[in-house]
């Protein structure tokens, strides 16, 4: 079951992966590209007045491929295409193995032997686990978590919570 409470909130970084308006109230989201509450979260966040900062928290204890996606998605970045390729990550759960990784990266129009080094790279594999351990420190242990205004909300997230945290923020 879901709850709403205090805590630590994480401040977006420079290198974080922001989408929205500068100044509307920012989101900042841990979550795991193979956990469905995600890829549903992800469609509910479409089209809401909101500064999304995505970070990567992939549990790989429950998802196996979303350590794997989230460098992939890394590695799209670096390219300038994190949020193509986060989109469609949540768009097709069922298909993180690396043909369908690629076939992604092919379609986005990404060099495909940058993306692939790149996703095997040191720096990338860095920034995944860097994601990872400030959720930790913040208190996420699952996904999704968010956190808005000064709010954590952790696990699944109906519509009607977004509404209220994002009034709350304003």
């Amino acid at each position: 079951m879901s709850e709403l409470g205090s805590a630590p909130v994480p401040q977006p970084a420079a290198e974080d992966h922001c989408r929205g308006p500068a100044a509307a109230p920012t989101l900042i989201e841990y979550a795991d590209f193979e956990c469905p509450h995600c890829a549903a979260l992800s469609l509910h966040l479409a089209g809401r007045p909101l500064r999304r900062v995505f970070r990567h928290f992939p549990v790989r204890s429950s998802h196996p491929r979303a350590w794997a996606a989230a460098c992939a998605a890394e590695a799209a970045g670096r390219q300038g295409r994190f949020w193509e390729m986060h989109d469609r990550l949540f768009a097709d759960q069922g298909r993180l193995e690396d043909p369908h990784l690629w076939e992604r990266a092919r379609t986005l129009g990404l060099d495909l032997e940058r993306f692939d080094s790149d996703r095997r790279a040191a720096h990338v594999q860095a920034r995944v686990r860097r994601d990872f351990e400030s959720g930790v420190r913040a208190g996420v242990v699952t996904t999704p978590t968010v956190f808005i205004g000064a709010k954590m909300h952790a696990g699944r997230l109906e519509s009607r919570t977004l509404d209220e945290l994002s009034a709350a923020a304003y």
